[in-house]
């Protein structure tokens, strides 16, 4: 009784943790608790029960998923086999050969003018109508020159872009020919590729050429080997 009244409120609620008993109350309540549970006798110790090993329940799942191992790889065989000797296979679809559009006969002095007008319209800014970023339905109408007479873009300050010059122009030896070099030629009907020379000039279909006629169109310019520049792909 004397140690208990010694002791603080902390120290005798660690006591009354390891005996399991609860700790709520005043000291008077906590000493009391702890002078019923050491009147008490403690209970006796259990005896461990020894667990029996189980081995051959485990034994007995290694054994089953060992087959279930062999029967996938036994299916996956199988499966294997089966598609090796099927000669059903229909590659007709697979054997399509790439075709080589066709290249237009150049001159050496052609071929360099193409290089050089290649390489100088990588420098040519892009020519863009005044405030075409203030309204969406201006950023897509292309250029247009300014004629204001306050107009900044044809005072040609800086920051409002360039103006189309003559300065800006190409080689002329390569104007008004395709990037692969074929002279283009506007086609409305079978007929008009009778007149096209497949060596320098490509076919361009119309715009309002129907699908039936692009089709008998197509299909005289292979005949003839003639390229399409605006060929569609097949749907």
């Amino acid at each position: 009784m004397s140690d208990y009244e010694k002791m603080t409120v902390a120290q005798l609620k660690e006591l009354l943790k390891e005996a399991g008993l609860p700790v709520s109350g005043k000291k008077a309540d906590l000493i009391a608790r702890l002078q019923e549970g050491a009147d008490e006798p403690a209970p006796a110790e259990e005896e461990p029960v020894e667990e029996e090993p189980v081995v051959e329940e485990a034994s007995e799942e290694g054994a089953d998923e060992e087959e279930s191992v062999d029967d996938e790889v036994d299916e996956e065989d199988n499966f294997e086999s089966d598609y090796e000797d099927d000669d059903d296979w229909d590659d007709e679809d697979f054997d399509e050969e790439h075709v080589a559009r066709q290249k237009p006969v150049l001159s050496e002095e052609l071929k360099a003018a193409l290089a050089l007008r290649a390489a100088q319209k990588k420098g040519t800014p892009s020519f863009r109508r005044t405030e075409w970023f203030r309204y969406k339905r201006l950023s897509r109408s292309g250029w247009r020159k300014p004629h204001g007479m306050d107009n900044k873009q044809r005072r040609n300050f800086k920051y409002r872009g360039s103006l189309v010059r003559i300065g800006h122009g190409k080689v002329n030896a390569a104007s008004g020919l395709h990037p692969s070099g074929f002279e283009e030629v506007m086609v409305h009907n079978a007929r008009d590729l009778d007149q096209i020379d497949a060596e320098t000039q490509a076919a361009r279909v119309g715009a309002t050429v129907g699908g039936r006629k692009r089709e008998n169109i197509h299909a005289r310019a292979d005949e003839l080997g003639i390229r399409v520049l605006n060929r569609r792909r097949e749907r």
